[in-house]
């Protein structure tokens, strides 16, 4: 995921959602982050024959993208999102949606990195029956 400021973009995943830092490479502006097992690619390009993009890139970053990653204690996390005053796009709720004849839960927000990027961590209620219906 491309950024326009590395470090407030590093700062952010680590000191909010608590990515943790698998690698990284300051001096090229790169980082590998993991949450729970989702795996992102942080960077700032700094050699323009290494930029990976498919057209022009205006802030925010993010347009129409949203990254769905699955946490434990999301509870917490949403905490730190509120703690530092990050936009927040849609508050901690849970959801149910039908697949079926079962719904799967979800404990979830909706929050904007500092680049622009819509992040949804969630956490499982796990799923349950849906009551017929009686069309």
């Amino acid at each position: 995921m491309c950024t326009s400021d590395f470090a407030a973009s590093l700062d952010f995943y680590t000191r909010v959602p608590g990515f943790r830092v698998v690698y990284a490479r300051r001096e090229d502006r790169f980082a590998s982050l993991d949450l729970d097992g989702a795996e992102l690619m942080l960077g700032q390009t700094t050699d323009p024959a290494r930029t990976f993009i498919a057209g022009e890139l205006e802030h925010p970053f993010g347009r129409g993208l949203h990254l769905q990653i699955e946490v434990e204690d999301v509870e917490t996390r949403y905490g730190r999102i509120l703690q530092e005053e990050s936009r927040v796009l849609l508050p901690l709720e849970d959801r149910w949606y039908r697949q079926g004849d079962r719904e799967a839960g979800n404990r979830r927000f909706v929050v904007l990195d500092p680049g622009g990027y819509v992040l949804r961590p969630f956490e499982s209620l796990g799923t349950r029956r849906v009551a017929a219906s009686r069309d």
